[in-house]
């Protein structure tokens, strides 16, 4: 297939995208809630970005030329599954360990998992012991901020670890 071929199908994969996303928003309540904003109101939005990227895309691809000034790809030549594997373990980590150690250090543990595999992709040392300390570190003072922030501020409840709402 050429390029061009593979363009487009791109363009028109990113328009059906959005036109699933679009029809899953219809099923959304569309009952009006904070700010006169109802929950459909965010997937109707990127329904609507995602298939105007559609759109774009697919008649930049068939136009003479196809996506102008395309860089070559740049990284190796084929994937790194030792590091897809770490990230996937982060996720797969913040998934189980959402509801019995709560936000906070579910996150920081896909926080490290996801960082060791990024610095492997980037064939950077993981950092050992001491890199694990500072990854961890990093992780909660995200996951901390982002965890009081949701929950304080915006009254959206998480899982939390201890029954006071503070971690």
């Amino acid at each position: 297939m050429g390029q061009r071929l593979h363009q487009t199908l791109i363009g028109l994969a990113a328009l059906a995208l959005g036109a699933l996303l679009a029809a899953g928003a219809t099923g959304i309540s569309a009952q009006a809630g904070y700010a006169g904003v109802g929950p459909n109101f965010l997937p109707w939005v990127v329904a609507a970005v995602l298939g105007a990227c559609g759109v774009w895309l697919t008649i930049d691809a068939r136009r003479e030329g196809g996506w102008r000034d395309l860089d070559p790809p740049s990284g190796a030549p084929k994937g790194d599954w030792t590091a897809l594997a770490w990230v996937a373990a982060g996720i797969v980590a913040t998934a189980l360990l959402l509801t019995t150690a709560g936000f906070v250090l579910a996150c920081t543990a896909c926080f490290m998992l996801a960082v060791r595999g990024l610095r492997g992709a980037e064939g950077k040392p993981h950092g050992g012991a001491r890199g694990l300390v500072l990854d961890f570190v990093t992780g909660f003072l995200i996951a901390g901020p982002a965890y009081w922030v949701f929950t304080k501020l915006l009254g959206i409840n998480l899982p939390g670890l201890t029954g006071t709402g503070w971690i």
